[in-house]
């Protein structure tokens, strides 16, 4: 199901329909602002299960991420230090992924990680959703095959020809990007930038 979104002035019904999806642990593609990714409720473990068979990974392996709607809350996922909160202050909303120490309130498929990814994409459809949704979505990029037309992962049309019916939603917010977000590691006193992607980090 392929539904149109707006950057501004969207029907409050459309918006509802993306959150009672999420809420039912429905998985959706979504655009942000770099590639579009597709994502689910970050708190139920069923679709994050689902996201990793689709994409092939070991739920327990990857740096799986999360989008949250603003700073106020990523506390309660993450442990964040007064440094690491001033650099991602300077830098949020933005095009940037904070590796930060999890938290034990993430669900348990995130236990047996050290880690979590941050986002705060800069993007007003994901972060409309996020308000609404007033929970995290798990995050990660569309799987691409080696050799594949890249419009498969920034044409909404074409992305939900290849991926409608693994999915529960696809949000067509316009042409989407190729370029990652740049990751940044602070897990330790110094952030280090792990993938230069887009954006540039203001420290």
């Amino acid at each position: 199901m392929l539904l149109k979104l707006y950057s501004k002035n969207n029907n409050p019904d459309d918006i509802q329909r993306v959150v009672e999806i999420l809420n039912e642990g429905g998985i959706i593609i979504y655009p942000t602002d770099t590639m579009y990714a597709i994502g689910c409720h970050a708190l139920k473990e069923r679709p994050i299960e689902r996201i990793c068979k689709l994409k092939d990974i070991d739920p327990r392996k990857p740096k799986l991420s999360i989008i949250c709607y603003d700073l106020s809350n990523i506390s309660e996922y993450a442990k964040v230090s007064n440094n690491t909160f001033k650099l991602m202050k300077r830098n949020l909303p933005g095009p940037f992924t904070f590796i930060l120490k999890a938290d034990s309130r993430l669900p348990k498929i995130f236990r047996n990680r050290k880690e979590v990814g941050i986002r705060v994409p800069d993007n007003p459809i994901i972060h409309e959703i996020c308000r609404a949704l007033d929970a995290p979505i798990l995050t990660t990029t569309l799987p691409l095959e080696e050799g594949e037309d890249t419009e498969y992962v920034t044409d909404p049309e074409l992305i939900d020809e290849k991926f409608g019916d693994k999915v529960d939603l696809v949000i067509d917010g316009g042409i989407g990007g190729l370029e990652p977000s740049t990751v940044i590691n602070c897990c330790e006193d110094i952030p280090e930038i792990t993938r230069q992607g887009k954006g540039e980090l203001i420290e």
